[in-house]
């Protein structure tokens, strides 16, 4: 049986976490099992989640599969590009240069902030009453 070759990645985004394989094709993009465009629904998410294999010159040289669970949509395009960086410094340790000159390897940690005792949300207090 030949060895399938392909190379994993994993993003983070807020709550969204996404588990990336680049496979060596034509340039198929699955998402969930749907097609990319079908899956993100706006440009700036699409071109959002294919930035990394835009710079590198991979678009149409891997089929990318993606699991993607939690958070939004926005969040989750996002988690893509993370894994789609990381699985492509697998694929090639030189691609690393590129990849980090415009911040893809770098994990975004803004996340919700919890809600504290005593308060109506993070930072909002109830309404005071003087009287």
């Amino acid at each position: 049986m030949a060895d399938l070759v392909q190379y994993y990645g994993t993003g983070r985004r807020k709550s969204a976490i996404a588990r990336v394989f680049l496979r060596p094709g034509s340039g198929q993009f699955k998402v969930n099992g749907k097609g990319y465009e079908e899956y993100f629904v706006t440009e700036q998410q699409r071109a959002s989640a294919k930035q990394p294999l835009v710079l590198t010159e991979h678009t149409a040289t891997f089929d990318v599969i993606t699991t993607v669970r939690g958070g939004g949509v926005s969040g989750q395009a996002d988690a893509v590009k993370m894994g789609i960086a990381r699985a492509l410094l697998e694929f090639n340790v030189e691609l690393r240069k590129t990849l980090k000159a415009d911040g893809l390897l770098s994990r975004d940690a803004r996340i919700k902030e919890r809600k504290k005792y005593g308060q109506k949300g993070a930072r909002a207090r109830f309404q005071f009453s003087k009287r």
